[in-house]
């Protein structure tokens, strides 16, 4: 039982891009369906559940759930640039190498010499993987481009806030599935001021709210996780979500038909692998 659990939020964070790529619309359209989403199914557990918080927690994880919108604003812009299956390996990478440093110079993780060896080697790992799974055969400008990366890697910068925010001592003694709702209404937030930003007319449009199917996948892969994470342990659920890198990218190959040459998609899975090794193995750091 405890896998089946464990397995949800792999399955849930990998098919979500698949969603949103058959739906399509814009990127905005997708962050207001992940936002949205994301909110019915914090309101339902918050109904199951009914967990306490304090008003500051509440309105700390609102922030943070609202800056998390930029990492995945990031990606869905990212998705239609280089794909899904471009796009999710080096996003799992750069979300890895930066909690993991983050982690190590803030919150005392890798704590001695032996661990932190081993954090740097398996990071070195991932970003070997990184770098296989973006080889591309286009010579003509089509392929994965510096700039397309460097978008990426900045965008992520919300990612790593709402990662790390849990072990911050404003939030750290509340219960996560207290925090929960007030994080999936900050998503919402963060996505509607997105949309009022860009593009006011996305309300009018039906891929806005078709991708709401979208969210719902996300949010339960979100709740679920915190309740894999009690029954793993945090170590084994955390390796267990890395099948969401094989599902998504693997899904925007063969479900969205993503065109990659023999050539690259032998990188592609010699990175993979290499990608999932190292999360294993910063695990053990």
């Amino acid at each position: 039982m405890n896998i089946l659990i464990a397995l949800i939020p792999a399955l849930g964070w990998g098919v979500m891009p698949l969603i949103t790529g058959k739906v399509g619309g814009s990127s905005v359209n997708q962050m207001f369906g992940i936002g949205a989403g994301a909110t019915i199914v914090g309101l339902i557990s918050y109904l199951v559940t009914q967990p306490s918080v304090s008003a500051q927690a509440f309105w700390f994880s609102v922030l943070c759930g609202a800056l998390w919108t930029i990492g995945q604003i990031g990606q869905f812009i990212s998705f239609k640039r280089i794909g899904v299956s471009g796009t999710v390996p080096l996003s799992t990478v750069f979300q890895l190498v930066g909690n993991s440093i983050i982690g190590m110079l803030i919150f005392g993780d890798w704590a001695g010499v032996h661990a932190k060896v081993i954090g740097i080697i398996a990071l070195a790992i991932v970003v070997a993987g990184a770098l296989l799974t973006s080889v591309s055969d286009n010579t003509d400008g089509k392929g994965i481009q510096t700039k397309d990366i460097f978008f990426l890697l900045c965008t992520t910068v919300g990612f790593w806030i709402y990662s790390s925010f849990p072990n911050i001592p404003i939030v750290k003694a509340e219960s996560s599935t207290g925090i929960f709702l007030p994080e999936m209404l900050g998503i919402l937030l963060g996505s509607i001021i997105y949309a009022l930003f860009t593009d006011r007319n996305s309300f009018k449009q039906k891929e806005q709210y078709q991708n709401i199917i979208a969210g719902i996948a996300w949010g339960i892969a979100a709740f679920a996780y915190i309740f894999s994470a009690k029954a793993n342990g945090n170590t084994s659920a955390f390796i267990w979500t890395q099948l969401n890198v094989i599902i998504a990218t693997f899904g925007g190959i063969f479900v969205l038909h993503e065109h990659k040459s023999q050539r690259e998609l032998t990188f592609t899975i010699l990175g993979i692998v290499l990608i999932v090794v190292g999360s294993v193995a910063t695990s053990f750091a």
